[in-house]
């Protein structure tokens, strides 16, 4: 659990500065639990180039409830939680100095979102918060008051959360606050875990991820891990010390984090995604009569293949398919593989390639059409499918033909704006496995939005 905060003060002499207005949201990793906002007297004048700036004045703050007054609910908000804030530093300071003068020793774990994004999202030209969320896109409204600040670092929090690919945020995290008591710890594990799409990390005591899926029900899928009977749910059982999870919303997005977490995290009990997911491949050939005729051969990285396969059934199902769309031939498409015209020829769906009656250079034309399905529908394109939320939606970014990764946008000027999408995009390797989910996803989801860019 987070506190993500954010104080005004009134400027002046360090450690002699008094809070003005302190805004605290409690945010689970997912969604805002609880908040405390409040003007706060500091009985002490505030500096005037304070009062420039946040527009906070004496006047304001002569009802407003004194430190000692809220120093309860700020204790409350805060236990059991990581302090999060935008140069934390300062903020983090300043309540232990208030809290100090109170003879209370005010002592939380604490997250500084200036030196995550820097680590994390690079080359921005600025990280003061202001320039920060605009470059990224995030609205922000009340500048240099606490509570329009901290629900701009909440947003930023989410970003950096999503674009922390090696879990260090999560894993200290969960080093600190890990329960070890295996009574009744399963039923504890399964009591936050959310219904809605996404992936899942299971981790030891240490923290260690020892197994990543997702699921279009993350409690019903990690339930099934802690109740199996299988050996692989037996060896998890006696390893779990803890769960967390990451909502997606989409069920593609989900696909390609599952992928790609897998192979960055190499977990133990992970073994079929560690390497690449395909075992067929299709090549081509121009035979000795002159037709393009398809070759479905055993995987292998050396190879440029037009389409791959995770298995035998599913590369029949494919081709058959686009077989059936082009008015292809059986036999030339290894659908129906063998050395005798192929049985559509008699039912007058073949045109007959297979008995070298059909023009090649016509049957050709249409094979060079079957490889154009089996790219990306443009080089350079968005595709747009479910958010987490009702006003979010999840955006998957290619360019120049490659993956470059998915991300998350509330407003249309998000897609429309290439630098402010490139920013928000956690970056994704552009191999053959997610690029197979990625067009796999979409021979079969008709409710995706597919935006064409200019390059």
């Amino acid at each position: 659990m987070y506190a993500i905060l954010d104080i005004e003060t009134t400027g002046g002499k360090f450690d002699e500065e008094g809070i003005t207005e302190i805004a605290i949201y409690q945010f689970d990793g997912h969604q805002i639990t609880d908040q405390f906002v409040s003007l706060v007297n500091p009985e002490k004048p505030i500096q005037p180039f304070v009062v420039n700036l946040t527009k906070i004045t004496q006047k304001m703050l002569v009802n407003a409830p004194k430190f000692y007054e809220v120093a309860k609910r700020i204790v409350e908000i805060t236990t059991d939680c990581v302090v999060v804030a935008h140069n934390a530093s300062f903020d983090y300071r300043i309540l232990q100095t208030e809290f100090r003068r109170l003879g209370f020793e005010f002592n939380r774990s604490s997250l500084c979102t200036v030196s995550l994004s820097k680590k994390l999202i690079p080359e921005m030209k600025s990280y003061k918060l202001g320039k920060l969320v605009r470059s990224l896109g995030i609205p922000i409204s009340d500048r240099h008051r606490a509570s329009g600040d901290a629900k701009a670092t909440v947003e930023l929090f989410k970003i950096l959360l999503s674009k922390d690919i090696d879990k260090q945020i999560i894993k200290t995290h969960l080093k600190n606050n890990i329960e070890t008591a295996l009574s009744g710890k399963f039923l504890e594990m399964l009591t936050d875990l959310p219904t809605t799409t996404g992936v899942y990390y299971l981790h030891n005591e240490k923290g260690d991820v020892i197994y990543i899926g997702k699921g279009n029900d993350i409690k019903k899928r990690v339930r099934q891990h802690l109740t199996g009977t299988n050996r692989k749910s037996l060896r998890i059982q006696l390893e779990i010390a803890g769960v967390t999870f990451e909502e997606t919303g989409s069920e593609l997005i989900a696909l390609l984090k599952e992928n790609d977490e897998i192979k960055r995290h190499k977990p133990k009990n992970n073994r079929a995604l560690k390497n690449s997911m395909m075992k067929l491949g299709v090549l081509s050939e121009v035979n000795p009569n002159g037709y393009i005729a398809l070759k479905l051969t055993k995987y292998s990285d050396l190879e440029k293949y037009h389409a791959e396969f995770k298995n035998l059934n599913e590369a029949r199902r494919v081709l058959f398919h686009f077989t059936e769309k082009h008015n292809l031939c059986q036999r030339l498409t290894q659908v129906d593989p063998g050395d005798d015209a192929c049985f559509n020829v008699s039912i007058n769906k073949c045109l007959g390639a297979c008995k070298a009656e059909e023009p090649s250079e016509n049957y050709n034309k249409r094979i060079l059409q079957l490889f154009e399905e089996f790219k990306f529908p443009y080089s350079d394109m968005v595709v747009i499918d479910k958010g987490r939320a009702v006003d979010e939606r999840s955006v998957i970014l290619i360019e120049n033909d490659n993956f470059m990764g998915y991300g998350y946008v509330n407003l249309n000027h998000q897609i429309s704006n290439i630098e402010i999408l490139r920013s928000l995009i956690r970056p994704m390797k552009n191999n053959r496995d997610a690029r197979h989910i990625i067009q796999r996803y979409l021979r079969k989801s008709k409710s995706l939005k597919i935006i064409k860019l200019n390059p």
